[in-house]
């Protein structure tokens, strides 16, 4: 890996606000500690994670709990969370 690659960052969009990353790839869990400050939880609580404008060949779809996605810049990212009762 050279320099630039490790000194890279990526400009992206969480529920419409700009963030800053420095990896190639994302894991479910931190994009949701990028959505919320205090991410909600309980029984109920499903968290729902879809993307757009992704790298590589899936530019788009939904990233599910334990799951990765590849990060480029402008790539925008939508987290809900709903209550199941």
């Amino acid at each position: 890996m050279s320099t630039d690659d490790k000194d890279k960052t990526f400009t992206i969009i969480v529920n419409g606000r700009s963030r800053t990353v420095t990896t190639r790839e994302l894991t479910f869990d931190e994009v949701v500690k990028l959505a919320f400050d205090n991410p909600p939880s309980g029984p109920n609580v499903v968290i729902t994670v879809t993307y757009h404008k992704a790298h590589g060949d899936k530019p788009e779809g939904s990233l599910l709990p334990g799951g990765t996605v590849k990060v480029k810049d402008g790539m925008t990212f939508d987290v809900t969370a709903t209550d199941k009762s």
